[in-house]
């Protein structure tokens, strides 16, 4: 597929985003789709079952020479490190981590926690969820902060943040299906670390299901 600069090809990925919040995926076989970036900010790489997509404005000849060149099993060859780190001294971008895709339908009526709305564009939780995010806003429970925003090619994203003190008490579920309630459309997605088994449980306790693993290559 190219990476055309027209408005088809940069909404190639959410396309495919939107079928996999419905449970339509592409076909599990092996290969890898390669589509424009949907922005100037998100690329990177989306894995799913059986089939990976690459988000870049990169010469998709080159990806997939890369991908042929790493020692790796085909089905995880645009998960690898090696290929990865191709990506990020290919373009000079860099990632954090391979996350946990997942998402969750919305649900009706108001969210079933007290939340109050931080409305400071200062607040440094606010300032860090707009380098990845659009549209961010926030809110703060007893114990903990709920974010919502738009993130990879426009899909409403969740992300909370629960204090030391506050665990255990089950506040980090009930944020995440908190967010259910206040998100704009049908669906809100969630990346969680792999390692991080504590919001893992979180987010499922709450509804979400795992889509895929997907790789950020963030800009400086």
């Amino acid at each position: 597929m190219s990476t055309s600069g027209n408005s088809a090809s940069r909404g190639a990925l959410a396309a495919i985003l939107a079928a996999a919040a419905r449970g339509t995926y592409p076909p599990a076989d092996g290969t890898t789709t390669v589509v424009a970036q949907p922005n100037v900010r998100d690329a990177g790489v989306l894995a799913l079952t059986a089939h990976s997509v690459v988000f870049l404005d990169e010469d998709p000849l080159w990806v997939r020479a890369m991908l042929d060149r790493t020692a790796a099993d085909p089905l995880a060859a645009a998960m690898n490190p090696g290929f990865l780190a191709a990506l990020m001294a290919r373009t000079g971008r860099r990632m954090n981590t391979i996350d946990l895709l997942t998402a969750a339908p919305a649900l009706p009526g108001g969210p079933p926690i007290a939340l109050r709305e931080i409305e400071d564009a200062e607040h440094p939780r606010v300032v860090r969820s707009r380098a990845f995010r659009d549209g961010v806003r926030v809110w703060a429970a007893d114990g903990g902060v709920l974010v919502l925003g738009h993130g990879v090619a426009g899909r409403p994203e969740a992300a909370i943040e629960v204090d030391e003190s506050a665990r255990g008490r089950g506040l980090g579920p009930r944020l995440a299906v908190a967010a259910r309630h206040l998100v704009e459309g049908d669906v809100v997605w969630a990346q969680q670390s792999p390692g991080n088994a504590r919001s893992v449980r979180a987010f499922q306790r709450a509804g979400y299901r795992p889509v895929g693993s997907e790789a950020l290559l963030v800009a400086e």
